[in-house]
């Protein structure tokens, strides 16, 4: 038996609403539940879509300590290329904290990284799997 793919993300968070902004203004997430006074699981929640249709990907926060140690961590979130510059103008106005691009290999995407207030990394990807392994691996002809 093996898995069929992701089911969700979950992300524990001091602020539901500084993380909502986040999703919604950032990613374009969409909610769809939110257990106000009742708690089904572990504390508050809400659950967000993010893309369209059946590629989109369940998010969900619960309230919590957050607070995490920063590492390089992260989940990445694909993005149109030409939408990368407004993006980043979008965290910058949420006073996210953007960091420093990483090395890149011409061929691979371009990203922006940046950390929510609980120290989650977060990637904006512009570029596939199939473009980077394309760049990674030798050509036949080498």
């Amino acid at each position: 038996m093996t898995s069929s793919g992701l089911s969700h993300v979950t992300f524990i968070v001091r602020d539901l609403d500084r993380m909502e902004r986040i999703l919604t203004e950032v990613l374009g997430a969409v909610r769809v539940y939110d257990s106000g006074d009742r708690t089904f699981s572990l504390s508050a929640e809400r659950f967000f879509l993010v893309g369209d249709g059946a590629t989109s990907t369940w998010i969900a926060i619960m309230q919590g300590d957050g607070g995490l140690p920063r590492s390089y961590n992260h989940v990445a979130f694909q993005v149109e290329r030409g939408d990368l510059p407004a993006l980043r103008a979008k965290v910058a106005e949420l006073g996210l904290d953007i960091r420093p691009p990483r090395s890149r290999v011409d061929g691979e995407g371009d990203s922006i990284y940046f950390h929510d207030d609980d120290g989650h990394l977060f990637e904006l990807h512009a570029g596939s799997l199939r473009e980077r392994l394309a760049v990674y691996q030798p050509t036949l002809a080498d």
